[in-house]
């Protein structure tokens, strides 16, 4: 496979799924047991594929009338069915430059360190699924059970269909013991200290551990450590910019994935030449 159409394959992917990403994110960044969104910042209802969750970073209303946003709405537009009130997560709806862009470097980064491997497509295919993991929890600290359990689900079957071709670099068991020992390491965390680890993590690291889990136990170890040691930099640098303190609540899914990612590259990397682009 040729470089350039290799480069441009992931680059495509990884734009073409970012952009679907930001609708996705605004409609699950509710706090926990409130309603998904089911309508955009101006009251316009969400509608397309999936039931609306997949379409354009901006509803047809709002492309169609781009002042609209600017406008308070009108007397009856609070009380629609999952709107809510307007906060300012609202204006992450219209932002789709960054969740695009994150996007897209992930999917890079993932080529550029796997190569023409098997696992590459189940790497993109986990990709804007992560990103989107990653939006919601920074926005309000929670890792919806719609998200984490599809997503431990999509990981064990598209890595046991990438571990049935030649030249796949993990093992499809080893992945899936990995989920179960850094969910099971995690849910022991949670159990000795509900406030320092949420459960959305707990839920998360099955996922995280069959993808660090496929290229061996090292790696599981090196990427666990990255993430944790990424979270404890991220809140002592909040402390002393005193942003924050030692009690607040820190959104650990971003580290999660950081530590996935680095993991991968690095075994990916470390798998050597030859990967025949």
């Amino acid at each position: 496979m040729g470089i350039a159409v290799f480069v441009a394959g992931v680059l495509l992917w990884g734009a073409a799924a970012g952009l679907l990403v930001p609708r996705a994110a605004y409609r699950l960044s509710v706090e926990a047991g409130a309603p998904w969104r089911s309508a955009c910042p101006s009251g316009h209802a969400l509608t397309g594929p999936a039931r609306g969750w997949l379409g354009r970073p901006r509803c047809p209303g709002c492309a169609a009338a781009p002042s609209a946003a600017g406008r308070e709405p009108g007397p009856g537009a609070a009380s629609r069915p999952g709107r809510g009130p307007r906060t300012g997560r609202d204006g992450a709806y219209a932002a789709a430059g960054p969740p695009v862009l994150a996007t897209t470097l992930v999917c890079l980064a993932l080529g550029a360190g796997v190569g023409a491997r098997p696992e590459l497509v189940a790497w993109l295919l986990l990709a804007p699924l992560t990103v989107l993991l990653c939006l919601v929890d920074r926005a309000v600290h929670r890792l919806p059970d719609v998200l984490t359990f599809p997503l431990a689900a999509l990981t064990a079957a598209a890595l046991g269909v990438a571990a049935l071709f030649p030249g796949a670099g993990g093992s499809w068991p080893r992945a899936l013991l990995g989920g179960l020992v850094l969910g099971g390491c995690y849910f022991l965390l949670f159990l000795v200290n509900p406030r320092g680890m949420g459960f959305g993590d707990v839920k998360l690291a099955l996922a995280v551990g069959q993808i660090l889990g496929w290229y061996g136990w090292p790696v599981l170890f090196a990427g666990t450590f990255a993430a944790f040691l990424a979270g404890a930099v991220h809140g002592l640098t909040l402390i002393a910019l005193r942003r924050a303190d030692r009690t607040s609540p820190i959104p650990f899914g971003p580290f999660m994935a950081g530590g996935a990612l680095a993991g991968v590259m690095y075994a990916g990397l470390g798998l050597g030449a030859g990967l025949g682009l």
